[in-house]
C-alpha cells in the first residue's frame, strides 16, 4: 500500500510500514560522476577514466558510493523520493542507519528511490521520522544502495 501525496502529521503512525514515496528516474550520467569527483577530490580511476575503468572489473566508470547516497538529499527529494508531510515548515536531515552499497551504478545509469516509513516519533515543535530508502538501478536484480534516513519534520 502507498501513502497519499500528503500526509498529515497525526496520520503518520497510521502509515508506518507502507511505501510514502517512489521518485522519478534520474540519469546518472559521467558528467555527473566527474562533478562529484571534483567536489570531494576523489579522482579513483573507477569513477574518472574512462579507458583505464573499461578494463577494470565493472566495465567502465561507475558512481562513488557516497554520490548514489548523496541523491537522497536532493535528487530524491525533490523529485518525490521523499514523504510530503503536510504542514512541515522544515525538514532537515538528522541522520543515517545501515547503509549499503549493494550494486555498482555504471556511468549513464538511472536510479529512483522507494521510500518505506519506518518510525514516526513526536518532538517539542517537530516529528522525527524514518524511512527506508531503496534505491533502485532501472533493469537490475540489485539495488544500487539501501539506507535508513532519519528526518525531522518540523511543523
Amino acid at each position: 500500500m502507498t501513502a497519499p501525496a500528503g500526509i498529515r502529521p497525526d496520520e503518520l503512525a497510521a502509515h508506518v510500514g507502507t511505501q510514502v514515496a517512489l521518485s522519478d528516474w534520474i540519469t546518472v550520467d559521467q558528467a555527473r560522476i566527474d562533478a562529484f569527483a571534483h567536489a570531494t577530490g576523489d579522482h579513483q580511476f573507477i569513477h574518472v577514466d574512462q579507458e583505464q575503468a573499461a578494463q577494470g572489473p565493472f566495465g567502465g566508470t561507475i558512481a562513488h558510493g557516497f554520490l548514489t547516497l548523496s541523491l537522497l538529499a536532493g535528487e530524491f527529494m525533490t523529485h518525490g523520493g521523499a514523504p510530503h508531510i503536510d504542514g512541515a515548515r522544515l525538514t532537515v536531515n538528522y541522520g543515517l542507519n545501515r547503509v549499503r552499497f549493494i550494486a555498482p551504478v555504471r556511468a549513464g545509469s538511472r536510479l529512483r528511490n522507494r521510500a518505506v516509513l519506518q518510525s514516526a516519533e513526536p518532538g517539542q515543535g517537530f516529528v522525527q521520522i524514518t524511512v527506508a530508502n531503496t534505491i533502485e538501478i532501472e533493469g537490475a536484480d540489485k539495488p544500487a544502495c539501501t539506507a535508513e534516513s532519519v528526518f525531522r519534520v518540523y511543523l
